[in-house]
C-alpha cells in the first residue's frame, strides 16, 4: 500500500511554480519539495489545508492511495 503525492500534477494544472506556492502558504521550498517528491513521512492537516486553499483543490487531488 502506498500514498502517492500528486502535488506536481496539481501545480502544473494550476500553472503555478513551487516557489509561488511556497510564498502563498508560508512553507519553505525545501519542505514542499520533499512533499512533492513523496519523501515526506507526514503532513499536518493545517499544512494540507493551506496548500489546498492556495491551489483551490481538495486533499484527494493531492494525495492518492494506490495498492502495490
Amino acid at each position: 500500500m502506498a500514498v502517492v503525492v500528486n502535488l506536481d500534477v496539481v501545480l502544473a494544472q494550476r500553472k503555478m511554480s513551487l516557489t509561488e506556492l511556497s510564498e502563498k502558504v508560508g512553507i519553505s521550498i525545501v519542505n514542499l519539495s520533499i512533499l512533492k517528491k513523496g519523501k515526506g513521512k507526514a503532513i499536518r492537516f493545517s499544512t494540507l489545508e493551506s496548500i489546498c486553499r492556495a491551489l483551490e483543490c481538495q486533499p484527494g487531488d493531492i494525495l492518492e492511495f494506490k495498492e502495490e
